[in-house]
């Protein structure tokens, strides 16, 4: 799933692309992904793209006119969704296959757009056309962003949080953007196991994992820098150090990545940098040896 860095990636990328730009069609394809029906994504036809942001793991793209009033696509790609840039696009609505993997299409004026795709059966792929992003409940409930939160306001959010610390980094209500392969990689910088106990951090544990998840996310926004949309899977699986490497050498100590699944997820981690050299348990495959 792309996550924070990722998702600055495709802001930055489609802001140089879309910004003062007018859209000639939008033509929604897999009714799955639509998540509003009024305004119609058909309505973005004729609108200027006035910018670009990212909130947490959602795209924002804004546009202006005609009139005054402003709409907003708002996009979450989820597990299987991306976004594939293309330099000319056919003039013809195209036409919905259970084949294709097509769920939306946005042409400009001249031709050039993207397609936001979505590959396999199961479904995630979410767009919103709304007035205002705070309509999308997912964006509404965000927490704040980790490259903004101040040092002092990230130990009150764990302050009296009784989950173990992976589960809350991902948390979209605690922090906006963090997910699965980032929060491996956040505790693996920070040398904490992820079943550590968010409230029961010290303080000097707190502030290695406040400078830890800033210096991850920063070096992994900059490592994506520039790059085309469709570079960027293939990036953030190299700057991974543990998460999808199980079976590898932890890059620092030289240990056995190992993993703990879960009925829809799995982490890594390395036992010697995060929890003493004791694996952790896992009970998924405790029951399949039994």
């Amino acid at each position: 799933m792309p996550e924070l860095p990722e998702v600055e990636a495709l802001s930055a990328f489609l802001s140089e692309r879309l910004t003062g730009r007018v859209v000639a069609a939008a033509w929604p394809v897999a009714i799955s992904a639509l998540k509003t029906y009024d305004p119609p994504v058909t309505a973005l036809a004729g609108r200027t793209v006035t910018g670009v942001s990212r909130r947490g793991k959602f795209l924002d793209l804004a546009f202006l006119g005609p009139g005054a009033d402003g709409l907003h696509l708002v996009v979450h790609l989820a597990r299987a969704g991306w976004l594939r840039w293309k330099d000319a696009l056919p003039a013809e609505p195209p036409r919905p296959s259970p084949r294709n993997p097509l769920a939306l299409r946005l042409r400009l004026e001249d031709g050039a757009g993207f397609d936001l795709t979505e590959a396999g059966t199961k479904k995630g792929l979410a767009v919103y056309v709304v007035a205002d992003p705070a309509e999308v409940p997912g964006v509404a409930r965000l927490g704040p962003d980790p490259l903004e939160v101040t040092g002092e306001d990230f130990a009150a959010l764990l302050h009296g949080e009784r989950r173990r610390i992976k589960g809350v980094l991902r948390d979209q209500g605690v922090l906006a953007g963090v997910g699965n392969a980032y929060s491996d990689e956040v505790l693996h910088a920070a040398r904490m196991s992820p079943y550590k106990i968010a409230a029961d951090l010290s303080g000097e544990e707190t502030d290695r994992l406040y400078e830890a998840l800033g210096s991850t996310l920063r070096e992994a926004v900059e490592r994506s820098r520039g790059l085309a949309a469709g570079e960027l899977k293939a990036e953030k699986k190299v700057g991974m150090r543990v998460h999808g490497r199980t079976g590898l050498p932890c890059p620092v100590c030289g240990d056995t990545v190992r993993e703990v699944s879960f009925a829809d997820s799995s982490l890594q981690y390395c036992p010697t940098c995060q929890t003493g050299g004791k694996p952790l348990a896992d009970r998924r495959l405790s029951r399949l040896l039994k």
